[in-house]
């Protein structure tokens, strides 16, 4: 049932789901033998009781890119994560970067594409932003980042399964501008038209609060190192290619919070225009001849 909704457009028998373990590997075997290209999207930003960051982001590449390199398979694309770096402080951040040293070194063709925040539909940005349970933040919502749509991350995973020119390449996908998670927050708050409380805690508290509340309920919500991450900013590698590489135009999320959040907005505001229309009527309203006699 978890992934029934990831289910594509296709006729009978072309998209067809396998089960696998990631600790199994006769069953990661069994899922690509039969591929002409991978796309390893497996990956985890909290631990759970069954898997820590390690096991999937480390170990479990691993194991896919063993299984990629034993049935010689033409294209393995790993998806890693902005900030990746063995040397973060960030435990997400730092196996992400040992996982993207792991796959080159089983298979050095790998294409290892890094996305900034992604916005879209079902995201773990606007929605959690426009929803309630957002509260507590650590950093004053301070982080910086580039965030990335989903669509245009979508397009450059197509371009690259065409293109083999990208093999054994990098890429940092990202959107055209950068922007706090507070100057985000602000704009999602004039899109649903409320106001979503945030209250900022000290990291140490924070992180507290977190494995305790991870203790009360299954699905995430928060995690130490997810607070860890709030005092990180975006840093893209200078070297690593990007959207224009491969000629996509990437878009701004800007344009798109109405689109993905008008959902969120009472009865009473549904069906007013975009916020940034609403605020273009606004300007008119109080324009007027100025007279330098």
């Amino acid at each position: 049932m978890a992934k029934r909704h990831l289910k594509v457009t296709g006729d009978l028998g072309r998209v067809v789901f396998m089960e696998y373990d990631l600790r199994n590997t006769p069953s990661l075997e069994e899922s690509v033998r039969h591929s002409d290209i991978v796309y390893n999207l497996v990956g985890r930003d909290y631990p759970t009781k069954n898997f820590d960051l390690d096991d999937v982001n480390v170990e479990g590449a691993e194991r896919i890119a063993e299984a990629v390199a034993k049935y010689d398979i033409d294209r393995f694309i790993h998806m890693s994560s902005y900030n990746a770096d063995k040397n973060s402080p960030s435990a997400f951040y730092r196996t992400k970067g040992q996982g993207e040293e792991v796959v080159r070194s089983i298979f050095p063709e790998t294409t290892i594409v890094r996305p900034a925040p992604v916005f879209g539909f079902e995201d773990k940005l606007l929605h959690k932003l426009a929803g309630q349970a957002n509260l507590f933040t650590s950093n004053r919502m301070q982080e910086r980042f580039r965030p990335v749509h989903s669509i245009d991350i979508g397009s450059a995973l197509a371009v690259m399964a065409e293109d083999d020119s990208t093999a054994g390449e990098t890429y940092e996908l990202y959107g055209p501008k950068e922007y706090s998670m507070a100057e985000i927050a602000a704009m999602v708050d004039r899109e649903i038209i409320k106001h979503r409380r945030h209250i900022n805690l000290p990291p140490r508290v924070l992180k507290r609060l977190s494995e305790w509340y991870n203790r009360l309920i299954w699905w995430s919500q928060t995690c130490a190192d997810k607070v860890e991450r709030e005092f990180i900013d975006q840093k893209i590698d200078p070297k690593a290619k990007t959207f224009k590489d491969l000629g996509i135009e990437p878009a701004n999320i800007a344009n798109y919070t109405f689109h993905y959040l008008q959902s969120y907005r009472s009865s009473s505001f549904y069906d007013l225009p975009p916020a940034t229309e609403r605020e273009k009527r606004e300007e008119k309203k109080y324009l007027h001849v100025i007279d330098d006699q």
